[in-house]
């Protein structure tokens, strides 16, 4: 437990900034040697809009929901991603809605759902394997770790991140093998594999 516990904190702590651009949306779902290169495909703008946007919806999901259901919010360049529980589909439909209107947000990828609000046990679980899934990100040494927003919810991991094809099915595989994870859900932006060389030389030139 002491060597995942190190190996979550080092792949959460390791971010610093990167130029970044507008692409198309990959959303789709999977059944359950290099050095890495230390960066965050974000422009530093869309990072601190990230955080905005973040703070804002919870804010608002707040508003709209009051003490009832349980909703999270992970802004990636824009793109937001609702997880959780409401009580219905008027909920539902009511807390997307609302932030859909916060300044900077571009797209709501809407996954909650509605069932009765997961136990303080599950969430718990939930923390457990996203740390998992980025100590294994890490481990892999052939996929840039910190290119990947991790999020779990009900056992479900949520991939975010500007990744090219080949880095998106190999996060999602390594995702799907650790256990106790029962789906895998990309929530991704396209990138080529020039638009990758170009951020990397980018960020080799600042250095």
């Amino acid at each position: 437990m002491t060597r995942l516990l190190s190996r979550s904190i080092a792949a959460a702590i390791l971010a610093v900034s990167a130029l970044g651009a507008c692409a198309p949306l990959l959303v789709g779902s999977a059944a359950v040697g290099s050095a890495m290169v230390v960066i965050d495909r974000r422009t530093s703008g869309a990072q601190l809009e990230d955080q905005a946007i973040e703070l804002k919806a919870m804010n608002r999901a707040r508003e709209v929901l009051g003490s009832r259901g349980h909703v999270s919010v992970t802004s990636y360049n824009r793109l937001v991603l609702l997880t959780g529980e409401v009580d219905n589909d008027a909920d539902r439909s009511a807390v997307e809605q609302t932030i859909a209107k916060i300044e900077n947000v571009r797209s709501i990828v809407n996954e909650l759902a509605v069932i009765g609000a997961s136990s303080l046990t599950s969430r718990s679980n939930d923390a457990i394997l996203t740390g998992k899934v980025k100590a294994t990100f890490v481990d892999a040494k052939d996929v840039e770790a910190t290119a990947f927003k991790v999020v779990t919810e009900r056992s479900v991991v949520y991939l975010m991140g500007r990744v090219t094809e080949a880095e998106a099915n190999r996060a999602s595989e390594l995702a799907r093998r650790v256990s106790g994870v029962q789906k895998v859900v990309r929530v991704f932006e396209a990138i080529s594999d020039a638009e990758l060389a170009e951020l990397r030389s980018k960020e080799a030139s600042k250095k």
